[in-house]
């Protein structure tokens, strides 16, 4: 009597048998670990973005705290801060008078 392998046959063996793999394959283990490489790098990614965003934050709120003195300077020298930053026209209230 003649025998032919059929594919799969040693793994329905040990299935009948109780037999279970002690690891998954190769491949599998390889795409499982780029997977997890892949996530790893994106979260040290998004740290350094954030951390990038902080510090951009710190510096538009200097920025702000700058533009604040400004203005105070301007409403002690003209009695308003309403200035067009395109050429410096000052924009008094209708019920001051411009000083010349």
């Amino acid at each position: 009597m003649a025998t032919t392998k059929v594919k799969g046959t040693s793994k329905k063996i040990k299935e009948l048998k109780g037999i279970k793999p002690e690891k998954i394959t190769a491949e599998q283990l390889e795409k499982v670990q780029t997977l997890i490489n892949d996530i790893n790098r994106s979260q040290v990614e998004l740290g350094q973005m954030e951390t990038k965003k902080h510090a951009i934050l710190h510096h538009v709120s200097s920025l702000q705290e700058a533009i604040g003195i400004v203005r105070d300077e301007f409403e002690k020298d003209y009695g308003t801060s309403d200035v067009n930053i395109q050429d410096g026209i000052i924009n008094y209230p209708a019920d001051v008078e411009a000083n010349s």
